[in-house]
């Protein structure tokens, strides 16, 4: 093991949890794993215990290292005993297991990733034509692996076909494997003629010239076929470092996406899925407590809701405000300043060029109306102001004005990838400026 999966103990724990009752029997006398470029190599005693663990058991551990490490992990069970394949033979891609959690139906959508969500589901309708390659970024732990799963999962259930979904460093490795074992050939067959090639944290491609090489190639093989391909990173193309100018041309051909941390509204909201899918009785005011005072990402939400639910079930506290407050120690924060009226405006004015009194006065030239129409529409996107509110801030117009411009827009990102683009691009120098003063 080394410093990015600190215990043994610690994981098994985790699993422990899952299959309290198999426990003794099959996890109880495993070795300690090995952890070694971004994958998590499990040995089996026999080959029966081996199937069980690759059949049923995959997702649980993969979840226990990614809670330890905060990364996307790969998880291989080995057994000495099994017969080994020759040299070359099978030596493809290895598919990720996809989480049977990770569905559209427990992905909590709020202004932080509602474009990132509409992309995703706009391409299972449409694999390989509307948005491709969909290139998904933000930090960690705002749901982009839930996500690209939950995506993945659809364009099988929706296509029949078969989609790959990997870590970027599961590709390396594989690649690295494929070429010392002889069965790049294999490797290759597996990427290109993949339905749907799903790449989580291709940042990690940073510095490895021969795997970028690789999926250069592998990406033109896809796109020319009219395969859908999906990427997430943790900063968009651009800001990759080393990243060949090639690559980033191509993934950004598509959309380029990006989340957000969540705001406080849509953080309560992803509690309450949590505490509702677990059974977990907390009041609404517990969950607005957290929602308010835990404003980081996602991982650390359910961190701060599992600390919680530890000291009720197993501290004997009671389920109440102070336990809450007792919970959260060591996960609070100052939460983001909420984005306003005036910041939209004034990102608006800047990039089309326009004065604020032309964008909430009477013009109604195509220069002035449809910036007015595109800040109205990121008011409502990124605001809880109501469509009366809206139309106040923009000289005082009628509600039915501002429902208009909101269709309107809606409309045009869901049609039209150039105004998608823009709105997405509009969203992050909103949500810079807005950083840019707490």
């Amino acid at each position: 093991m080394n410093e990015h999966l600190p215990s043994w103990d610690g994981l098994l724990g985790h699993v422990r949890g899952e299959y309290a009752p198999l426990w003794r029997s099959w996890f109880e006398q495993l070795p300690p794993a090995t952890f070694d470029r971004g994958e998590l190599r499990i040995e089996a005693n026999d080959p029966a215990q081996a199937r069980y663990l690759r059949e049923r058991c995959l997702e649980a551990f993969r979840a226990a290292a990614m809670a330890q490490t905060g990364r996307l992990v790969a998880v291989r069970v080995v057994c000495p005993r099994e017969p080994l394949r020759s040299a070359g033979v099978g030596a493809g891609l290895t598919q990720l297991a996809l989480s049977p959690d990770y569905t559209f139906d427990q992905f909590v959508i709020g202004p932080s990733n509602r474009m990132a969500a509409a992309a995703c589901r706009a391409v299972i309708s449409q694999p390989g034509t509307l948005y491709n390659p969909l290139f998904v970024h933000g930090e960690s732990g705002l749901g982009k692996s839930h996500l690209l799963q939950a995506t993945s999962s659809a364009i099988e259930a929706a296509t029949g076909g078969h989609v790959i979904y990997v870590s970027c460093e599961t590709f390396v490795n594989d690649f690295v494997r494929a070429i010392e074992s002889g069965g790049l050939q294999a490797f290759r067959e597996d990427a290109r003629e993949a339905s749907a090639l799903v790449i989580d944290d291709i940042q990690f491609l940073a510095d490895r010239e021969s795997s970028q090489e690789e999926l250069f190639h592998t990406f033109n093989a896809l796109f020319q076929a009219r395969r859908q391909i999906i990427l997430s990173a943790d900063s968009p193309p651009n800001d990759i470092p080393s990243l060949e100018d090639r690559l980033v041309s191509r993934f950004n051909w598509g959309l380029v996406a990006r989340i957000d941390p969540p705001d406080r509204e849509t953080r309560v909201a992803i509690l309450q899925k949590k505490a509702r899918l677990r059974g977990w009785d907390i009041p609404d005011l517990i969950l607005d407590f957290i929602g308010e005072h835990v404003a980081s990402n996602i991982r650390v939400l359910e961190g701060a809701l599992n600390k919680l639910m530890s000291e009720v079930q197993i501290g004997d506290q009671p389920m109440n405000i102070e336990t809450a407050k007792l919970a959260i120690d060591g996960f609070k924060e100052a939460p983001p300043k909420p984005i306003t009226a005036n910041d939209i405006m004034e990102v608006v004015c800047g990039y089309f060029g326009v004065k604020l009194p032309d964008l909430v006065g009477r013009r109604r030239t195509r220069a002035i109306s449809y910036p007015r129409q595109v800040g109205m529409y990121l008011c409502r996107e990124l605001t809880p102001l109501s469509l009366e509110e809206v139309g106040g801030h923009f000289g005082g117009r009628d509600h039915t004005t501002v429902l208009h411009a909101e269709k309107a827009i809606q409309g045009e990102v869901q049609l039209e990838k150039s105004t998608a683009q823009l709105v997405e691009e509009l969203r992050r120098r909103i949500v810079d400026s807005r950083r840019g003063r707490d």
